[in-house]
């Protein structure tokens, strides 16, 4: 799925769900958590404006490409107390996807 396909969903997302469409485009493996936190942390540092989102991990969703587990990584992260492994969610405007898009995944 691409970006402007989740955007098509609703413009406000979560970012575990922006993070593996943008790994998608890329056909790149999002399941490592130390590289969705600095993905969180590039945002962040970009001005993205993000609000904690209270994601509920058993409502997550099924199993994505390679058989990866997103309930298994939201609970991954939901176990740190680093903020940059939260879900937040983003708007996905224009802007937003290229910040996303020019991410270095």
């Amino acid at each position: 799925m691409t970006l402007e396909d989740l955007r098509k969903q609703a413009i406000y997302q979560n970012s575990i769900d922006a993070w593996i469409a943008a790994c998608d485009e890329k056909q790149t493996d999002w399941y490592e958590t130390e590289r969705y936190k600095k993905f969180i942390a590039y945002l962040a540092k970009s001005g993205i404006g993000m609000k904690k989102f209270p994601l509920c991990v058993k409502e997550t969703g099924g199993t994505y490409e390679r058989g990866k587990d997103k309930t298994a990584f939201a609970e991954t992260l939901s176990q740190q107390n680093d903020p940059n492994a939260a879900a937040y969610t983003i708007k996905l405007n224009d802007q937003t996807i290229r910040i996303i898009r020019d991410f270095s995944v």
